[in-house]
C-alpha cells in the first residue's frame, strides 16, 4: 500500500468480528513497530499480546472500575463523558476485539511516553496495512491489581503507554473532521 493510501486506510476501529488474529501475525507488526524512532535509540518499549477472550473481560473490568474510582464524583474529570458506559457492566472498553496489545517500557526512562507511543503509531499502521483494524484504547490502559499486573506479565517498573485493541474489522469507520494544520509560527 503507497504511504497516503495507508494513512488514509487507518482509522480507529470499534467493531471487530469474532475472528481470532494469528499471534504470528501480531508478532510481524511488532517488528514492524520496532522500527519506530525513539530517544537515544534506548527502544524501551515492550509488547504484551492478550488474545484469551476471559483475560481481556477481565482486563477491561479493572481498567473500569479504577477509571470509576478515580473520577468519584468530580463532574470536571476528563472521563465524565464515559461514565454511562463504564458503569455498564456489559460495555467492554476493547469493543470486543479478539487481541489486546499493551506497550509499556520503564517509568524511570525519562521518554518512555513518547517513545512508547511511536512505537503504537506504527503498530496501528502496520496493522492497517494487513488489512487488521486498530484502536488505540486509552480507557484499557488503567490496571492497578497487582495479581492482574503479574499474570500478564507486566514488570513492576513498567507502566502502560498504550493499550490497543486488534482484529478483523467489521467496517472501516469514515474519518471524522479534521482541523486544518495550526502553525504557531514560522521562524525564516
Amino acid at each position: 500500500m503507497e504511504f497516503q493510501d495507508l494513512i488514509a486506510a487507518r482509522r480507529s476501529v470499534r467493531e471487530y468480528d469474532t475472528r481470532p488474529v494469528p499471534v504470528e501475525l501480531v508478532m510481524e507488526i511488532i517488528a514492524d513497530s520496532i522500527r519506530a524512532p525513539n530517544a537515544r535509540n534506548a527502544q524501551p518499549w515492550g509488547f504484551i499480546v492478550v488474545t484469551n477472550p476471559a483475560m481481556i473481560r477481565r482486563l477491561s473490568d479493572e481498567s473500569k472500575k479504577n477509571i470509576l474510582w478515580d473520577m468519584g464524583d468530580n463532574p470536571s474529570s476528563p472521563y465524565a463523558v464515559y461514565r454511562p458506559i463504564l458503569e455498564n457492566g456489559d460495555f467492554n472498553v476493547f469493543y470486543t476485539a479478539p487481541c489486546v496489545v499493551y506497550i509499556a517500557g520503564p517509568r524511570d526512562v525519562r521518554t518512555v511516553a513518547v517513545d512508547c507511543a511511536l512505537a503504537a503509531a506504527y503498530f496501528m499502521l502496520s496493522s492497517a496495512d494487513r488489512g487488521l483494524g486498530s484502536c488505540w484504547v486509552d480507557l484499557g490502559s488503567v490496571i492497578r491489581d497487582p495479581d492482574l499486573k503479574r499474570e500478564i506479565g507486566l514488570p513492576k517498573d513498567h507502566v502502560i503507554v498504550a493499550s490497543i485493541a486488534l482484529g478483523y474489522p467489521v467496517r472501516i469507520p469514515a474519518m471524522p473532521p479534521r482541523n486544518g494544520p495550526r502553525i504557531l509560527k514560522v521562524v525564516e
